[in-house]
């Protein structure tokens, strides 16, 4: 989740009085939120009253780009199902996706450290090509530095991409309305256990794949669906769907009600995060989008989704509520409820 861009709506402000930056600034979650809005924002962008999205949209000779950058400092580099290359062109394209813009160029730049085999980086140049060929993007630039062994964790890849918009998607967390649909495009939680295996961390056998993909072909047939009736999207990385969905409700000022039985959670994912005591709805994806749409074209675009390869297990999972305000409630199988938060701390560090 990168944050340049913001909409307007009025939110609380928050300030941030940390002594000194934590890895939890890092994860997505609430130490995330404070620091960008309580620190860098007001800063770099001055005073502002609009919550941050993934891109921006910028006026430019009489039309409008979106714009967006991001940084990758996975470890390991390579995992099951994907690399830092390829999360590096796919997490950017995706920020613009979901923001209702097709990348058409990135620009690219890497942190090399000493020592770095060059096949590693040449094997990682070779991903981010074929993924930028798969998104449809060119690269066009970049820039390169190198520093001391053991002061870059072999190499972190940060990307900017710029976009052209997708004819008629115009979102907003003000558009959002009690009786909307919340749509999630497929099984949550893939990429975070994926690299917690690949470290080693967990003493347990899976066939899991990191999830990363772009997700531009299921947004571009929804668009030719309904595109009036989406009103906003975001792609659930650090932070995963909980944090996501409580930022949408804070900037709202919705109420958003998820049903648990609806969530799709494969069961390696499941029985790790009860190992460890996590939450799957907390747990970082890579290449799945939330949607919330109006709820009389809440069908076709569902259909839209599946009938894109790979979109076969998207499925509504909750529905905006006008109270409570603010907060995400997860309806259980017991036939209780639960308030989920945003992630506090960081269980599962570089993950993407």
């Amino acid at each position: 989740m990168s944050a340049t861009a913001r909409t307007a709506i009025e939110a609380p402000r928050i300030r941030f009085r940390d002594p000194q930056i934590e890895m939890a600034h890092g994860a997505g979650g609430k130490a995330s939120r404070r620091l960008i809005e309580g620190l860098i924002v007001p800063i770099l962008c001055g005073a502002s009253s609009e919550p941050l999205a993934d891109a921006a949209s910028v006026a430019w000779h009489g039309g409008r780009v979106a714009i967006t950058t991001d940084s990758f400092v996975v470890k390991p580099l390579r995992f099951r199902g994907g690399s830092i290359g390829e999360l590096a062109i796919n997490g950017t394209v995706n920020d613009l996706a979901v923001s209702g813009a097709k990348a058409e160029v990135l620009v690219t730049s890497f942190v090399l450290e000493a020592g770095l085999p060059t096949e590693v980086l040449q094997a990682e140049l070779e991903a981010m090509a074929q993924a930028a060929r798969e998104a449809g993007v060119r690269i066009v630039g970049g820039d390169t530095k190198v520093v001391e062994h053991g002061k870059a964790d072999s190499m972190y890849i940060s990307t900017t991409g710029i976009g052209t918009p997708i004819s008629g998607i115009e979102l907003s967390a003000a558009s959002v309305r009690p009786g909307d649909k919340v749509l999630l495009s497929g099984p949550i939680g893939d990429h975070g256990i994926t690299i917690l295996l690949a470290r080693g961390e967990l003493d347990i056998e899976a066939e899991l794949r990191s999830d990363t993909r772009s997700v531009l072909p299921f947004i571009e047939s929804m668009a030719h669906a309904a595109a009036p009736a989406i009103r906003w999207m975001r792609d659930p990385t650090r932070g995963g769907v909980a944090t996501t969905l409580n930022e949408l409700a804070r900037d709202s000022r919705v109420g958003i009600v998820l049903q648990e039985s609806g969530i799709p959670v494969r069961d390696a994912v499941r029985g790790a995060c009860e190992l460890l005591g996590l939450d799957p709805l907390h747990i970082a994806n890579e290449g799945q989008f939330l949607a919330v749409v109006a709820p009389d074209a809440a069908g076709r675009l569902l259909e839209a989704v599946r009938k894109i390869p790979g979109g076969e297990e998207a499925c509504m999972i909750g529905e905006v509520h006008d109270q409570p305000a603010g907060a995400v409630l997860v309806g259980t199988e017991y036939g209780g409820t639960r308030i989920v938060d945003m992630l506090v701390g960081d269980p599962l560090p570089r993950i993407c």
